[in-house]
């Protein structure tokens, strides 16, 4: 059977960012959508409110019947879910068509031009910025995201003229190698997933396979500096301010956003104003800019989408943006992207107190980079730790959130989730940060709450 003859879909962890924007496409095509997640967020009601329904008990009672007929029900399934859901277990007794995300990914988007966007961080805004490009073009998109674009308030967008889609191509579990796009973009290739890859060297043999999954008359890009030999497609390399095939050139900081030249193969794009904060998101501007360009994209419509992006939920998320109080919700769960996130959040309050709450992500992430998080966070000037979140993990004896403190050099605390409003009521804040992958999402709403009514 192919995709489109199934009437029945089930997902298995729908509240998963890629898992839900797959769940909305085959809702919008009127398949009867139905899934499992382990606890309800704002992503999970957003998709209750478009009539996607969820359940929240992992039982077989839980299970409509219709989606109970094997002949017509297609399973989709998230690596993140444990091997022993009870739901995941029946269907594979009772054979069941089951695929991964990754996999339905792949055929969702393999007769379409796919540009996908790889690398252990920096994907998602990448690949969201390079969907509002090319959306507000004349190119248009389809595109599947990991995030939650502002500008369209969804992780989808659909086209019936557009001949392109963007996907975040996921090294987690070696997802990325069921697609097959036109175009690749690979923003770095950091050590992370080590509980999947063993070491990095293992983890970089994968970004090298993903090369050599590119169609045969596509388009390589990478971030200058990454070593990747491929010689069967054609290569572009981008930088922040590095030489390199694009790259920016006169950036200057204008009421905390960017204006900088972009030089490319064919000339300079001049003062390009974007309208999304910090540093690191103008080197993800630039690999998006890339892409768009070598697809056929002006320049007008690249000055146009880049100072009308609004950005992503979580990504350097703006929450208050006071003259006397900051506060910026930011995804960064790497040693790397903390060090990128706080360094963009100093550039903009060169003078102002930083304050960072982090909640590590993952037990093992935790053993394998406790030093990097530690040095990271020692860019802040005051840090707040939370207990380790485990999404599919669990418990590593001796591995908590005191290996990082430990090694911190400024002032440090532990604080449970419960009591962290409280504590930050306590504070005179100037700029505060949350960082994380895990449930601190959570805490946003009541932070922001008690910051806006504290005398």
């Amino acid at each position: 059977m192919k995709l489109e003859d199934f009437k029945n879909i089930y997902f298995v962890g729908i509240g998963g960012i890629g898992m839900s924007a797959i769940a909305r496409y085959f809702h919008s095509i009127g398949k009867n959508v139905f899934g499992y997640d382990r606890t309800s967020t704002k992503l999970t009601g957003e998709l209750l409110k478009e009539g996607i329904n969820i359940t929240f008990e992992d039982d077989l009672d839980s299970i409509p019947n219709e989606h109970l007929n094997k002949e017509n029900t297609l399973v989709v399934f998230t690596p993140a879910v444990p091997k022993d859901h009870q739901q995941l277990s029946y269907f594979r007794l009772n054979s069941f068509t089951i695929m991964k995300r990754s996999q339905v990914l792949g055929l969702l988007s393999d007769d379409l031009n796919g540009i996908g966007i790889a690398g252990t961080h920096g994907k998602t805004t990448v690949s969201t910025i390079t969907a509002h490009i090319f959306k507000t073009s004349k190119l248009g998109c389809n595109a599947f995201l990991g995030g939650i674009s502002r500008n369209y308030q969804s992780n989808l967008l659909l086209s019936k003229d557009s001949p392109w889609v963007i996907l975040e191509a996921d090294e987690f579990d070696r997802s990325f190698l069921q697609l097959h796009p036109k175009i690749a973009l690979i923003t770095s290739m950091d050590a992370d997933h080590l509980d999947i890859y063993g070491d990095k060297s293992e983890l970089e043999k994968s970004f090298h396979e993903f090369t050599t999954k590119i169609k045969e008359d596509g388009i390589l890009v990478h971030k200058k500096g990454l070593h990747l030999s491929v010689d069967t497609v054609k290569k572009y390399t981008y930088s922040l301010n590095e030489v390199a095939d694009f790259y920016a050139k006169n950036l200057n900081l204008v009421e905390g956003f960017y204006e900088f030249d972009l030089v490319h193969p064919e000339g300079t794009f001049e003062k390009l104003k974007f309208s999304y904060p910090g540093k690191i998101n103008v080197e993800n501007a630039i690999g998006a800019c890339c892409v768009a360009v070598l697809a056929g994209v002006n320049e007008d419509e690249i000055r146009n989408a880049l100072s009308s992006f609004a950005g992503v939920r979580r990504r350097f998320d703006y929450q208050i943006r006071k003259e006397n109080l900051v506060f910026i919700d930011d995804y960064a769960h790497h040693p790397k992207e903390l060090k990128e996130s706080i360094s963009s959040v100093r550039d903009i309050y060169p003078n102002k107190k930083i304050t960072g709450v982090f909640q590590p992500h993952l037990y093992t992430r935790t053993r394998d980079f406790a030093d990097g998080f530690a040095e990271s966070l020692s860019l802040l000037d005051e840090v707040i730790l939370l207990d380790i979140y485990p999404a599919r993990e669990l418990p590593i004896e001796g591995i908590d959130s005191n290996m990082i403190m430990k090694n911190v050099k400024v002032p440090v605390n532990l604080c449970s989730k419960e009591e962290l409003v409280e504590l930050l009521k306590q504070k005179e804040l100037e700029v505060l940060l949350t960082l994380g992958a895990g449930d601190i999402d959570k805490l946003v709403e009541p932070i922001k709450k008690m910051l806006i009514e504290k005398p």
